[in-house]
């Protein structure tokens, strides 16, 4: 059966039979001059004897690929490459240096081979990030009918998972599954992973779930993979349910639920691991540290995470940028500028690409169009060349501020390739400024990228409407149902009593619906007495007003805020998760209701965070 099974494989990847090329050592600098032994008996390498023994333990002590060189020179000229061990010590330190071409040359060199060649070989090219032939080498392990180890195979399936080729990754799980390394931890992790990233969460989840022993490994990748999924809730429970089962996590776990938790948006639970982690002491250093300061400021409390920041004993280029993306989420650009000078005391740092993204989204949700402008210029004097991402900002901070011509004339000059994301952020600002020829240029390239993305469909949609164009309206909703696509469902979840509580438009399937309508009601008399005014632009169907006026009172965003009324103390602070952007009609709500209730409400949308106080708002009606 493992027969056929590698027969079946090979014939599916039959098509990858390029021979290794060969390709110019780093030995033969050393091995065709007459120096050479003039040459190492500078190094310390040179005093090495005749002996396998000594050979491996210079190789092991290389620094780097210059060194391996000059052993690799010295075991050819004294005849040792043919002794499988130096040889392969040579073959893995030339991998681990990534000189995979030199690797290669050598590899091809050996008239003996091992599993252990073949299996450096796989690493080797997976290390470089060149999975195509890292899956060919395999295929020929497979050929050569060569065991197959927990090192190779989590390897490759690991290729697959990066290549998103679950067809291939399926064909070596029923080779896993027939050499009998199913119950190995690490096989089945790579699995795991790469069912998940491939988006078979639910097949990952059977494999999880079929496991007679499930280590701290396999844990702590099936916890990710809800996370990478988007079903971090999912993540929780996992998480709870391993504790549960007395399987104590690691630095690796804590780090992957902490980042969970940062997608789930979830005060609460970020509290009680931040609890878990000082309970369990354990060592807050920078990828933790970086980790819990984007978990508070994506659960709503940038105050949290300036106070981690702060603790960090130990902080790299990675932890101000996200500080700074903490401030930009939560619209407060000064205090990320302001951060950042304070980053460039620091002599030993300089900001990276990511650092300047961060800066540019900040500037962009707070209107700094200057300020941004001087931070992309600046990019040049740390010799960072900007990328898509770098002028995606740009595009969303010139059209957010009105700037069309200039965000359009970028467009037309970029020295890099667009795609979705920037054209999206042009859509978004044309849908802002209602230029709805613009919007009609960005919404067709984007469909040229991503046909079977709804979203850009009902944007453009909501923009026709906007205008009123209720026939281009029909068309566009025409084609999505040609193409058989839907509109992403909208839904809003809050915090109460240490439970998150979920609602989609119209929603009545709570316990407390009843209440919640009630609450509601009595909310909007009393904010329309305040001076509310329901705006039914933002109602993008073609109905008559009153009809328009009672569908914005629907909206889960409204209902969740009603919810949230009746359910906490009077006075306690709101936190409101959208999985979408709040309307504009949503916004006045809010203002409104946190000057009539004297609430606070943070409101976590697909864009940014909103601080409701007092009847105004955080973003200066700028989002």
């Amino acid at each position: 059966m493992l027969r056929n099974l590698r027969g079946k494989f090979l014939r599916f990847s039959s098509n990858t039979t390029t021979k290794l090329r060969f390709s110019t050592s780093s030995a033969a600098a050393y091995t065709v001059s007459d120096d050479l032994h003039e040459q190492s008996s500078e190094s310390s390498q040179a005093s090495v004897s005749r002996d396998t023994g000594d050979y491996i333990s210079a190789i092991l002590s290389c620094k780097n690929v210059i060194d391996v060189g000059k052993i690799h020179a010295q075991v050819i000229v004294n005849g040792f490459l043919q002794e499988l061990p130096v040889a392969n010590k040579l073959l893995y330190l030339y991998a681990q240096f990534r000189a995979i071409a030199d690797a290669e040359t050598l590899f091809d060199e050996m008239s003996v081979k091992d599993s252990v060649s073949w299996s450096v070989m796989v690493g080797g090219f997976a290390k470089t990030g060149d999975f195509f032939n890292c899956l060919r080498v395999f295929r020929e392990i497979v050929r050569s009918s060569l065991s197959l180890d927990n090192y190779t195979l989590p390897i490759v399936i690991r290729a697959c998972r990066e290549k998103r080729d679950s067809v291939v990754g399926g064909l070596i799980h029923e080779l896993v599954l027939k050499s009998g390394m199913d119950l190995d931890s690490y096989v089945c992790a790579a699995l795991v992973a790469m069912y998940a990233k491939c988006g078979m969460i639910d097949d990952a989840c059977k494999l999880f779930d079929q496991l007679p022993k499930r280590d701290l490994v396999t844990w702590t990748v099936m916890i990710g993979a809800y996370a990478d999924s988007g079903r971090p809730d999912e993540s929780w429970v996992l998480f709870e349910k391993m504790r549960n089962e007395g399987i104590v996590p690691d630095r690796a776990a804590i780090v992957t639920i902490v980042n969970a938790c940062a997608k789930l948006g979830a005060l609460h639970k970020a509290t009680i691991v931040h609890d878990y982690i000082r309970l369990m002491n354990f060592p807050v250093g920078v990828i933790l540290g970086t980790a819990l300061i984007d978990m508070h400021a994506k659960c709503g409390n940038v105050d949290a995470a300036r106070e981690v920041f702060d603790s960090m004993k130990e902080r790299n280029v990675i932890s101000w940028s996200a500080m700074i993306a903490a401030y930009g989420y939560h619209g407060e650009a000064r205090k990320a500028l302001e951060l950042f000078q304070m980053m460039m005391l620091e002599r030993r740092l300089s900001p990276n690409e990511i650092t300047f993204v961060s800066l540019l989204n900040s500037c962009s949700h707070a209107g700094f169009v200057e300020e941004g402008l001087e931070m992309f210029d600046l990019m040049a004097k740390y010799g960072i060349r900007p990328n898509v991402k770098h002028y995606t900002c740009m595009i969303d901070l010139l059209g957010r501020a009105g700037r069309l011509d200039e965000a359009s004339e970028m467009i037309e000059t970029l020295p890099v390739e667009k795609d979705e994301t920037l054209w999206g952020s042009f859509l978004g600002a044309c849908r802002i400024h209602k230029n709805v020829e613009m919007a009609e240029r960005a919404a067709m390239s984007l469909l040229e990228l991503q046909p079977e993305n709804s979203g850009h469909y009902i944007l453009l949609s909501n923009i026709y409407a906007n205008d009123g164009k209720w026939e281009e309206v029909a068309k566009v909703r025409n084609l999505m149902n040609q193409r058989g696509l839907k509109k992403v469902p909208g839904y809003t979840w809050i915090e109460a009593n240490n439970r998150t509580h979920r609602f989609k438009v119209g929603d009545r399937t709570h316990p407390k619906s009843k209440e919640i309508y009630e609450s509601l009601r009595d909310l909007t008399d009393k904010l329309e007495k305040a001076g509310y005014v329901p705006d039914t632009n933002f109602v993008l169907h073609d109905v008559d007003e009153e009809v328009k006026v009672g569908m914005l009172s629907l909206h889960s965003e409204k209902l969740a805020l009603a919810f949230g009324l009746i359910a906490t103390p009077e006075g306690s602070l709101l936190r409101i998760t959208k999985n979408l952007r709040v309307c504009g009609d949503c916004h006045s709500f809010f203002k409104f209701a946190s000057l009539v209730t004297r609430r606070e409400v943070v409101v976590r949308d697909a864009n940014r965070f909103h601080c409701f106080k007092e009847g105004s708002c955080s973003c200066g009606d700028y989002w």
